[in-house]
């Protein structure tokens, strides 16, 4: 079993690999079509680009529009009215503020004593269909976001499993198994404490379940196919030898395990109609996915009888407290990409009225399940003159503890192209933290920076690279210009393609502290040899670091074609993200990333700018993206605190589907991984 470095101790991530190259050769597991409603074929096949609500419709009206404070909610599914009491009466034991969202299926009004929960603060009751049993339930709760504020999350329903007693390989009643998990994960004030100190204490832990609750492989019954079918959808192959899971749906959890759940787009439709199964339904499927995805997180799956020891802090479970101020763990700065607005020029080389927009929308899905195109939700089709868009786009990412954005800058021998939204932001008062990379190539049709299909081109014998300084200096110069170690960062995308570059940056060093300034941090982007990258010692050229920007100079690996249903006119590259993201995390654990500063990619895809002959990755999702990001953020724990700083690529670059941006197929899945690392 693979182990990955997380806070300077190696783990276990909880799921048995297969080597990558076996894993790359084994075509996905045939889907039975017509034998379950959640089959891979029907989500493909009816699925579509429009924005809808994946929860009741009734529940909207019911939405608190104030944010919480709570960092804690406890989910509680409701169908038989006699067990409440003894779920109220448990949760009286939390000693942190909570929130409680209660699903009733009863079909009956719920009468809850809320003075028995002295530390509850918001309760929400939605009534829904008897429908999933409390799975689908609680998919609603999480396509609503209800469960975004959260950290932690301690789910629950009114159990009593009646089939156990007969069960061949399960001991006790459904009675007695009910009791293990009340008495195990909320008895007392004690037990709660000391689940939750577990948690502040513990960053790997991710699921905790009672004794003799985590099972394996023996128990996929009849949900492999139905599980190898859903995971499809996040684009994860199944490892059927790999598997543990938090049987009984009763468990403490981290909050993006189960915001996580957004990603796999389910509905009512993907859901049995009730007939008393004890098995083999889409709601049995998704109990063991969510073991499945969390291994693939790199969490761990745990019992409350494997906590043998006490954590050195009693008081860790403050850590859950709403007044505790966290910190994020690095510095994460995601690209941006300004070409959402017009301007003259993109009206002169398309059409009038092109944006970015143009590109994204014509994308054309070139296997099932492709999404494409790959569509905004709540942010829309933004237009970044329009006042306010950038406002709500930073609010956001501060919210998940991103600092701020790296603008890419366009500066063609003085010609300055897409200046437009970082200059509104230096004559704003905004409070915004940026900084910029010198997009330094030539702007041609196919959007590659080669030497074809010119639309501008970079011309260093007109106008020398040393003016660029002098450009940027109203940019750097700014209190809100981001730096490391006090001076402003200057990326440059490919330093080689300036002539005599070593002399063009010590010119703008001299400049900046001319200006005042303590000097500047100038890195590059590692694109590697194959595109004249620099080689030999950083100093030797005048540079003080690497800026990694994925999928530049990282591991690339061919996926088979065979079995995928590509349509036929496609000669593009099919590339796998998850063997890219394992070899950045092996590197990563063992090659201290000295004078560079890492950077992950939530996808590459741009089928939406060359449709038939993209650059596609296949496997990004949520819970690896997750993975690969905090295994970056950790190698670059031990660093002073300004030099923990992580790239990501990117905030907005929808037509190369490398987007934390909220979207209409993963909502804001992406994002909340970003700050389930930085506040884990």
């Amino acid at each position: 079993m693979r182990r990955i470095t997380i806070g300077g101790v190696k783990r276990r991530t909880g799921r048995a690999l297969r080597s990558v190259g076996e894993r790359l050769a084994t075509p996905p597991a045939p889907d039975r079509s017509d034998e379950f409603p959640a089959s891979f074929s029907r989500w493909s096949y009816n699925r579509s680009a429009r924005l809808k609500a994946m929860y009741p419709g009734a529940w909207k009206k019911q939405f608190f529009s104030e944010p919480t404070t709570a960092r804690i909610a406890a989910v509680v599914h409701v169908y038989y009215v006699d067990l409440l009491p003894q779920i109220v009466e448990a949760l009286a034991a939390m000693p942190v503020p909570f929130d409680l969202i209660v699903t009733n299926a009863s079909g009956q009004a719920l009468e809850i004593d809320e003075s028995r929960m002295p530390q509850l603060g918001r309760l929400q009751v939605l009534d829904i269909e008897n429908h999933g049993r409390d799975i689908l339930p609680l998919v609603s709760v999480v396509n609503a976001g209800l469960l975004d504020p959260y950290e932690l999350v301690f789910k629950v329903h009114t159990k009593k499993s009646v089939w156990r007693e007969e069960h061949t390989e399960l001991s006790g009643s459904g009675d007695q198994w009910r009791e293990s998990f009340f008495s195990e994960l909320v008895g007392s004030v004690d037990v709660v404490t000391r689940v939750l100190n577990e948690f502040a204490s513990d960053p790997a832990l991710g699921i905790l379940t009672s004794t003799g609750n985590v099972l394996g492989p023996e128990f996929w019954g009849g949900d492999r196919d139905i599980v190898g079918a859903l995971l499809r959808r996040i684009q994860m192959e199944l490892d059927e030898d790999a598997l543990r899971f938090a049987a009984g749906s009763i468990y403490w959890v981290r909050g993006f395990l189960l915001q996580g759940l957004r990603s796999l787009e389910l509905m009512a439709a993907d859901f049995d109609e009730e007939a008393g199964q004890v098995d083999a339904t889409t709601a049995h499927a998704i109990e063991r996915i969510l073991g499945i995805v969390a291994g693939e997180a790199g969490y761990d799956i745990r019992e409350v009888g494997s906590l043998t020891a006490d954590v050195a802090d009693p008081q860790a479970y403050r850590r859950f407290a709403p007044e505790f101020e966290a910190v994020p763990r690095a510095r994460v700065i995601p690209f941006y990409l300004p070409q959402f607005h017009t301007f003259p020029e993109n009206d002169e080389w398309w059409e009038k009225g092109f944006t970015e927009w143009s590109n994204v929308a014509a994308g054309t899905p070139l296997y099932p399940g492709h999404i494409q195109p790959l569509l905004p939700s709540e942010l829309g089709f933004y237009d970044l003159r329009t006042p306010g868009v950038r406002d709500a786009q930073f609010e956001l990412a501060t919210s998940m503890g991103i600092e701020g954005f790296m603008y890419y800058y366009y500066w063609f021998a003085g010609k300055k192209l897409m200046e437009m939204p970082v200059e509104d932001l230096l004559a704003s008062d905004a409070d915004q933290k940026f900084c910029i990379m010198w997009a330094n190539e030539n702007w041609t049709r196919r959007w590659d920076g080669s030497e074809q299909n010119v639309l501008i081109a970079q011309d260093y014998d007109r106008v020398s690279a040393k003016q660029f300084i002098d450009d940027v200096l109203p940019l750097i110069t700014d209190p809100r210009y981001i730096r490391i170690d006090g001076k402003p960062v200057i990326a440059v995308y490919r330093i080689t393609q300036i002539p005599d570059h070593v002399a063009v940056i010590e010119h703008w060093r001299a400049v900046a502290l001319e200006a005042g300034l303590p000097g500047l941090t100038l890195v590059t982007v590692d694109v590697g040899t194959s595109m004249q990258g620099v080689e030999g010692e950083l100093a030797e050229h005048g540079l003080d670091a690497y800026l990694e920007f994925a999928p530049h100079n990282m591991f690339w690996s061919s996926l088979p074609r065979d079995h995928r249903g590509l349509d036929e006119r496609f000669q593009g590259n099919l590339l796998s993200y998850n063997a890219m993201a394992e070899k950045a995390e092996e590197r990563l654990n063992t090659e201290a990333p000295d004078h560079r500063y890492p950077g992950v990619m939530v996808n590459f895809d741009n089928t939406a700018r060359r449709q038939w002959q993209p650059d596609m990755w296949y496997g990004s999702n949520p819970y690896t993206f997750r993975r690969w990001l905090n295994t970056t953020v950790s190698a670059v724990a031990d660093r002073d605190r300004d030099q923990r700083v992580v790239f990501v690529n990117a905030w907005n670059e929808w037509a190369e589907g490398a987007v934390l941006e909220p979207s209409q197929r993963y909502g804001r899945t992406y994002l909340l991984a970003v700050r389930d690392v930085l506040y884990r």
